[in-house]
């Protein structure tokens, strides 16, 4: 008798992250071999092409159109979100990572999905304060830096409660991803080192942590494979997602942009914290003050100063232990991968 397969909708699917779960189920050495894979996001799908792929656009704030993307399915990945560092609305931030995470909750006890795996954030435990070496026992705080964090607070305890003999959950939480196409880190880098004057925050010292977007995807994979497995060990279960050791954000990305063939001038600029703040602060009011007529993200934030100027250090041990997760790409070829996609001579 045939094994059967899974039939798997990843939220988000055409997002950074979500595209690149796409590649890693449908990939030749994958550790989930799957049966279909419907894509759900809100933006038009240009991923990889396969005949077990099916795409549906829609707003995952659209019950019924979810609805309709969840019927036979076995396995959710649950990643759509919107990223925020404080310009959008409360409202909005939370409709979208609350109420569509409250969507998918209610997609898996109406269809009887069995399996959800949820995207959260290293967010959920952000304090504004170094964090050094914790592990998944940190506690959530008691108030939040941006609607963003509380969001991604207010997900997994949804997910958590949403757990019972039916319904298998696990959370991921990824540090800090990079990679080709991604969205948040390397435009405003490179943008910076075309105009000629390249600035770093802080003093170089503060270390946080970063993943490959790769890695990240196949620890979505790793997840849902012991899910269906009916592995449960790792049901209720928080895991921190990292492939490296801490190294300053700012050091981190300069590589990569001098990699790809970019002129980093001055130097060795840094400019010291509480004038860095007080610039996102500027940013942010500005940003305000624009969107009733066009709505942008700063590229500078209270948010992003603190968080890079702040120790942010944790280990994928129990990663390891539960899920066996090991980095499918190690940092050579990662950082090798993301040069080549953003090198002035591709």
């Amino acid at each position: 008798m045939k094994k059967k397969l899974p039939n798997v909708l990843v939220t988000g699917g055409a997002g950074f992250l979500g595209s690149r779960i796409v590649e890693e189920l449908l990939c030749e050495d994958t550790v989930l071999d799957v049966e279909k894979i419907i894509v759900f996001d809100i933006k038009d799908y240009a991923g990889i092409t396969d005949p077990r792929v099916e795409f549906i656009q829609g707003d995952i704030r659209n019950y019924l159109l979810l609805e309709k993307s969840c019927q036979e399915i076995d396995i959710i990945i649950h990643c759509a979100a919107i990223i925020d560092w404080g310009t959008r609305t409360r409202e909005e931030v939370l409709s979208i990572n609350l109420g569509g995470t409250k969507n998918v909750i209610k997609a898996c006890k109406q269809f009887g999905i069995k399996s959800l795996v949820f995207t959260s954030s290293l967010d959920a435990v952000f304090s504004g304060k170094a964090l050094v070496n914790i592990n998944e026992e940190q506690p959530y705080q008691d108030s939040f830096h941006t609607v963003y964090c509380e969001s991604k607070v207010l997900g997994e305890k949804e997910v958590l409660r949403a757990a019972s003999q039916s319904l298998a959950v696990c959370i991921l939480r990824p540090s800090d991803i990079y990679g080709e196409a991604d969205p948040y880190h390397m435009d405003p880098l490179i943008e910076m080192a075309k105009k000629g004057f390249y600035v770093r925050l802080g003093n170089g010292s503060s270390k946080c942590q970063h993943v490959y977007v790769g890695n990240m995807a196949h620890a979505h994979v790793l997840a849902a494979k012991a899910l269906w497995s009916k592995n449960k060990k790792i049901n209720k279960q928080i895991y921190f997602i990292t492939d490296a050791k801490g190294t300053n954000f700012f050091k981190f990305f300069d590589q990569i942009v001098m990699g790809a063939g970019y002129k980093i001038f001055p130097k060795n600029l840094w400019l010291p914290f509480w004038l860095a703040y007080s610039l996102g602060a500027i940013s942010e009011f500005f940003a305000l003050l624009w969107r009733p007529i066009k709505h942008y993200n700063p590229k500078l934030s209270r948010f992003a100063v603190i968080y890079t100027c702040q120790d942010f250090t944790f280990s994928s041990k129990k990663a390891l232990n539960d899920l066996n997760f090991k980095p499918k790409y190690n940092l050579k070829q990662s950082l090798q991968n993301t040069i080549a996609y953003y090198s002035i001579n591709k």
